[in-house]
């Protein structure tokens, strides 16, 4: 099973390290969220899949766990979960019977997209004050904003 996940991985032409035998850590390059660090892990009966996804929120976390929770149910193939800490993971579970390089580029797929796609909204229920204060300090030192401009509309006090 170990050469199905690294054939995948090759096809799809994303860099990967195999720090032990059957475990491997790929880089999905994402928009929004610069880089997504996924764990394939082949186990004795399952394909473990693990991304990180942002920390545990600063704030409105009524409304941030149950968008989480809503997004839970129209997902493929992994789900979002919280570690002990309260940070927030994307994981999955294939069993080996499942497990073909089609398969491993869907779930690579689905990481890439759930966690590039809501990873701006996630982050304006979970850190918005925080957000602000970025902006402010930025603006007001002069720094670039570049890398906020999707928060503009609630962070920039000029809008």
């Amino acid at each position: 099973m170990r050469d199905v996940v690294e054939a995948a991985l090759k096809a799809a032409d994303v860099s990967y390290d195999e720090p032990r035998p059957g475990a491997f850590l790929a880089k999905l390059p994402g928009q929004h969220k610069l880089a997504t660090m996924t764990w394939l892990i082949v186990g004795e009966r399952v394909l473990h899949v693990e991304a990180f996804f942002c920390r545990q929120p600063d704030e409105n976390h009524t409304e941030f766990y149950r968008w989480l929770l809503e997004k839970n149910g129209s997902m493929y193939g992994v789900h979002f979960s919280l570690d002990p800490v309260g940070d927030v993971y994307l994981v999955g579970r294939v069993p080996l019977s499942a497990v073909t390089e089609e398969e491993v580029d869907r779930l690579l797929g689905c990481v890439l997209t759930y966690s590039d796609d809501w990873f701006d909204r996630a982050l304006e229920l979970g850190f918005a004050s925080s957000i602000r204060r970025e902006w402010a300090w930025r603006a007001k030192r002069g720094e670039s904003l570049a890398n906020l401009q999707a928060f503009a509309r609630f962070a920039d006090p000029d809008r």
